[in-house]
């Protein structure tokens, strides 16, 4: 039988490539892929359960597709992910909509659960094992034809006291390095001109397989490929070694925009969220990198609000920001998750923790603006993505700005400039905290 399936993936870029594996199973299984979900016989809700407004969100779009379903424009709801994972009893309890769950070791099960709802009308429950699951296999990208991720392992070993990501994603697992060059070869031969390399921790590739740091030798291996841009998320501070360093710096196709999450500065905090750096080490690294990878741009993730954070300790993490000028931080409250050491730690309560996130927000925000000052008259290679009818300019990114976490690029043309090409731009202004520019020259074909 030969069904129309729909998938709406939420959450990380991680997750967003089990969802691009899903499709190619049920493609390969003779199932048609729909993009809208109305019409479809099976929706598949892929959801991010790493904190709880991740799982608000993915219950939303349950019962955005259960109204679909009661009004008889699609028939059965699959769940999917880490929400499904870590939530398995309640979503089938209190979620009657939902028609079968599986977990995050049984995306390969997706064609057959889906045979399973439409043909014998029961409701699947598949949960396989988490620390073996299979990574590989095909993919229907779901990002614009001009980048693409590549996952390079899968789980995570860090075991931070303020995180559920092991419990729900597995051990750690390096993918072979044929074999990601394999998929690597694939994506530029499909035409992708940016590569994200990514992974809960890309910078421990590797050291499970054969005890070594593998990532620099993968790097390397990559840059031969025909790709323009290669960006790397989520390296660890203590996995970050010299001959890493020295690649980023010398390879011409690694951006220099790294993504380190840090959460904190404070050596009390780091300790008890069981993070294996301090605050003099956290800045001989930053000061390393700066040094060594000339117009770096950093981005990182922090928490305010952490257990153990006084106001003293919030003022040295806002200190500690003035001070590295990080560009792009993400500011979250803490959010204590059930099954996590930190949850029963003594902690500021949500609003609180709120309210320190938005004066920390602040403190960022005037880094921003003066970086953005900082590069006045300069002129920037962009990768242009279409055209914004309300401004009435082109709009793209530099090595500056990650796809879907940092901002955009607006320069104006006078002719027409196809999204997927590079063109150089002079950065002339800023439009609500975003870079304006104006279009110079298309770069030469490769």
């Amino acid at each position: 039988m030969s069904y129309n399936v729909s998938f709406i993936s939420l959450g990380c870029a991680k997750n967003q490539v089990n969802c691009e594996q899903m499709m190619a199973v049920c493609q390969n299984a003779g199932y048609s892929i729909q993009a809208a979900p109305e019409g479809c016989d099976v929706v598949v809700v892929n959801t991010c359960g790493f904190l709880a407004s991740a799982c608000e969100e993915a219950i939303e779009n349950i019962l955005e597709m259960a109204e679909l379903k009661r009004a008889g424009q699609i028939k059965k709801i699959l769940v999917t992910g880490c929400m499904s994972q870590r939530y398995k009893g309640d979503i089938l309890e209190e979620l009657p909509e939902v028609d079968g769950i599986l977990g995050t070791g049984s995306y390969e099960e997706i064609a057959g659960a889906i045979a399973e709802v439409m043909e014998k009308g029961s409701k699947p429950c598949h949960l396989g094992n988490i620390h073996t699951a299979n990574q590989s296999g095909e993919r229907i990208l779901s990002t614009p034809p001009w980048y693409a991720y590549l996952r390079i392992a899968e789980g995570c070993d860090n075991h931070c006291a303020y995180c559920v990501i092991p419990s729900l994603r597995g051990k750690y697992r390096s993918r072979p390095m044929n074999e990601l060059l394999d998929e690597a070869a694939e994506l530029a031969s499909a035409g992708v001109k940016e590569l994200l390399v990514i992974a809960q921790d890309i910078t421990r590739y590797g050291t499970d397989l054969n005890g070594e740091h593998q990532l620099a030798k993968l790097l390397k291996e990559l840059c031969k490929l025909d790709f323009h841009w290669i960006r790397l998320h989520y390296l660890y501070p203590d996995e970050i070694t010299d001959e890493l360093i020295d690649v980023i710096a010398t390879e011409e196709k690694i951006l220099p925009y790294l993504d380190i999450p840090i959460q904190h500065c404070n050596d009390q905090i780091l300790k008890a969220m069981n993070r294996r750096d301090t605050k003099e080490s956290l800045l001989e690294l930053l000061s390393k990198l700066r040094e060594k990878i000339p117009g770096l741009v950093l981005r990182t993730s922090l928490i305010a609000g952490l257990p153990y954070e006084d106001e003293d300790a919030f003022e040295e993490l806002c200190q500690f920001l003035r001070e590295v000028k990080i560009e792009r931080a993400g500011v979250f409250p803490f959010s204590p998750e059930d099954g996590t050491k930190a949850a029963l730690m003594e902690h500021v309560d949500f609003e609180e923790a709120q309210r320190r996130a938005e004066l920390a927000v602040d403190v960022q925000s005037d880094i921003i603006d003066a970086y953005n000052e900082s590069v006045m008259g300069d002129e920037r290679e962009v990768l242009c993505e279409g055209f914004d009818v309300q401004s009435q300019m082109f709009y793209g990114r530099s090595y500056a700005e990650s796809p879907e976490i940092d901002g955009r690029i607006y320069f104006s043309a006078d002719e027409e400039i196809a999204p997927g090409t590079f063109v150089i731009v002079q950065l002339t202004d800023t439009m609500d905290g975003e870079l304006v520019g104006v279009f110079q020259s298309k770069e030469e074909e490769e």
